[in-house]
Order: C-alpha cells, then sequence, then structure tokens
C-alpha cells in the first residue's frame, strides 16, 4: 500500500514526543512492506529511516530556533526572523507543496498528525478525493489544560475531524474529547495505544554516571530521586507537582527532584520552588534528549506524570523501560493500559506526596511496581500499531 503520511517533525529535530510516535508508526509500516512517503516542513539527515522523507523546502528543523511544535499560543507570531515566518506562513508552505505533489502522485490514502497537517489533508480529501485518516496525538483542549485555547486551531482541528474518513485518538481520554467537544460521533473514532519509541529498547546505550555523580552520591546516602520530563507548560501540571515535592519533604527530606525540560512556566517554577524553600531538594536540567534523557530515567528510581490532560504520555513507557516506579495521573492516557502505575487526580497533591513517600519508604513495593508496568509495557508494539492502521486503510479504501 502507498502511505502519504503528513507530519511536522522527527527526530533527533524533535520538540516532543509527536515526532517520536510519527516516526515509529512509518518505521512499522514501511516495515510491513509498505511504501510510506513522509511529507516534513524542515531539511535535515534523516537517512536513518526506512521510509521516504520529504522536505517542502530547506528550512533547519524549528527546534534550532527554539520553537515547539506545541506551542499553539504563538502560531502567527515570527519564529525564524531572519526570514519573517511564522507557523501559519509555513504551513501555507506546506498546503502549497502538497496541493502540487498530488498532481503527480496518488497514494493509496493520506495519514495526517495533528492539527499542524490537518489543512494540508483537508486539501487531498476535498481537492484529490484521496481517503483520510486524521491522527489526534493532542488537541487544543489538551494543551491549553483544558482551558479554551487558541479558536484558530480549534475550528482546523473541527473541520479535520469532520471531513475526515476515520480519525484515530492516541487513548480513550482523546477519543472522549474529540466526542465531546467536537461532536464527532464515537463510532468513528479508532483508538491506537502508542508504544515505546524503538531506539529505547534496541539500541546500545551506557549510562553516563558523570553527569549525575552528585546524585548517585546522594542515593548511595539513602536518597531518593524523583523525575518529570516535559514541556513547562500550563498542560502539565507541573506546580501541582512542585507543591506536592514541597509536603513529602516535610516528612522525608532525602528526596530530590529534577524537572527535566523547558518551557513558558520555567521562572515561575523557579521562583515557586524558592517560595517553597524546597530549592536545594529540586535539579532543572533544561531541555534535553537523546543519550541525555535516558540518563535522567537511569539516575531516577521514580517517574512522575503531572499533567492536568495528557493523550498519552510516552515519556512513562521510557521510564518504565528504564525500571522506574510510575506515579501518573488519572488524566493521562498511557495509565489506560499501565494499570499497575499508581495514579492520582492532578489536583491531588496530597495524594501524589502521599504515593511518592509510600514508594520511597518501601523498597518491596518499589519492586513489585517495577515488575507489574515493565509486564504491561512489553505487550505494547509499534508493529501491533500499524498492523491496526492499516485494516483502517483498507477499510475506508474501500468506501
Amino acid at each position: 500500500m502507498k502511505i502519504l503520511m503528513l507530519g511536522w517533525e522527527l527526530p533527533p529535530h524533535n520538540s516532543g514526543g509527536l515526532g517520536v510516535a510519527c516516526a515509529n508508526l512509518a518505521r512499522a509500516l514501511a516495515n510491513a512492506g509498505n511504501t510510506v512517503d513522509f511529507v516534513i516542513p524542515c531539511q535535515a539527515d534523516y537517512s536513518e529511516y526506512n521510509f521516504n522523507v520529504i522536505p517542502i523546502g530547506n528550512l533547519r528543523p524549528f527546534c534550532d530556533y527554539g520553537a515547539s511544535a506545541y506551542e499553539s499560543t504563538y502560531v502567527e507570531e515570527k519564529i525564524i526572523s531572519n526570514q519573517n515566518l511564522s507557523i501559519r506562513d509555513i504551513q501555507k508552505r506546506y498546503c502549497d507543496f502538497l496541493t502540487n505533489y498530488l498532481k503527480t502522485h496518488r497514494p493509496d490514502c493520506v495519514h495526517a498528525h495533528d492539527w499542524l497537517t490537518f489543512e494540508a489533508g483537508i486539501i487531498a480529501k476535498k481537492q484529490f478525493n484521496l481517503p483520510l485518516v486524521v491522527h489526534v496525538h493532542a488537541t487544543e483542549f489538551d494543551r491549553s489544560g483544558m482551558n479554551g485555547g487558541n479558536q484558530l486551531i480549534h475550528e482546523i482541528e473541527q473541520e479535520a475531524l469532520m471531513i475526515a474518513d476515520r480519525v484515530v485518538a492516541v487513548s480513550e481520554a482523546t477519543k472522549r474529547i474529540i466526542n465531546e467537544r467536537y461532536h464527532i460521533p464515537l463510532s468513528k473514532i479508532s483508538v491506537l495505544y502508542n508504544s515505546l519509541d524503538e531506539s529505547f529498547s534496541s539500541k546500545p546505550y551506557v549510562y553516563d554516571d558523570e553527569n549525575y555523580q552528585y546524585l548517585e552520591t546522594l542515593k548511595s546516602d539513602g536518597y531518593t530521586i524523583i523525575s518529570t520530563v516535559g514541556r513547562f507548560t500550563i498542560q502539565k501540571g507541573l506546580p501541582y507537582m512542585m507543591r506536592a515535592a514541597a509536603t513529602a519533604l516535610k516528612e522525608n527530606p532525602k528526596l530530590i527532584f529534577i524537572f527535566a525540560g523547558d518551557g513558558e512556566e520555567r521562572n515561575s517554577l523557579i521562583s515557586l520552588a524558592a517560595d517553597l524553600g524546597i530549592e536545594k531538594n529540586i535539579l532543572f536540567t533544561g531541555f534535553i534528549r537523546g543519550e541525555k534523557l535516558k540518563d535522567v530515567y537511569t539516575v531516577s528510581d521514580i517517574f512522575v506524570m503531572s499533567s492536568i490532560s495528557e493523550p498519552f504520555g510516552l515519556t512513562a513507557l521510557e521510564a518504565a523501560h528504564h525500571n522506574n516506579v510510575l506515579i501518573l495521573t488519572n488524566q493521562s492516557g498511557v495509565s489506560e493500559v499501565l494499570k499497575s502505575a499508581f495514579c492520582y487526580d492532578f489536583w491531588d497533591e496530597q495524594k501524589l506526596a502521599n504515593e511518592i513517600l509510600q514508594v520511597a519508604n518501601d523498597s518491596s513495593a518499589q519492586a513489585l511496581a517495577k515488575t507489574e508496568v515493565e509486564t504491561e509495557s512489553n505487550s505494547l508494539s509499534w508493529d501491533k500499531v500499524a498492523a491496526k492502521c492499516l485494516k483502517i486503510y483498507s477499510k475506508i479504501c474501500r468506501q
């Protein structure tokens, strides 16, 4: 089958999990014998992939400019100042490129990932009558912490969801949001859970203990390391986690919290740690990826996902692979498949503090939680996701 994928970023030039999920799905589909053409806005070295990456121009990856695929508040601001380009400008270029591309290429189906490429998918459906799958990795409601968001993006999502032949959601929670907020029939939405990034399970990795020698020394003295990884945005619920950390530290001062990432809430989180008097127990790493991200998981004992609304949450699978105990919000999609993880509601700071203390103080609870979550995470695979995707493609191509 010839599959045209419309995406916004691919590792190693990515700002989060969207690119990781897209890359792994495309790779699995290609492994199954399909031809996958992946259109992307930026030019870079993507020779590692077994599918065709088609850049629309010679722009460098947006993460080089400090721009994130998730900062939907700023889509009309200029992110590439020397070329005076915004996300909306680049989306127009993307749509123009796809229009010309489809005049000479006809795939069996088109698969568009997230709002950034939905308009291009709409063109493929309306102008070229191609079967269209729209894949929702996050809605604008998720990105805004369920507080409204960018109306333009809501309109793009609404039109794409309505016109698509099939909608794919990354969790039942996302499926419910699509149904309740955008009024798309449940019968039109399929749930395909993400799996672990191939590089975390197949590529050789050696922990660089020099990066966290200080933390290793503290661990040998009985400290427990708790980490969280992601963008510092309202969606991630990090102030709740910071206050829970302060509560836990009152009972157990031998806790160190790693906040790995960056974003608009960075300065306010630093100030909050100082105001709570816990700055000596908080470590901010800045934005990291690749091997340095694996080092964070390796040094950690507990991983917390504190999101207000997390459609899936690939970082939880990554942390589980590195033998972390998981504490996840009930508002995360990944908690639907990792049922052995500790869970709490994002606003319940006391429960999060209690769960951190329970794991830190009970080695037997740690061992049991790690074993059960590892079994659950190992049951997921991108090959299974690709097989389900192919069934969706086949069905809509027959319509």
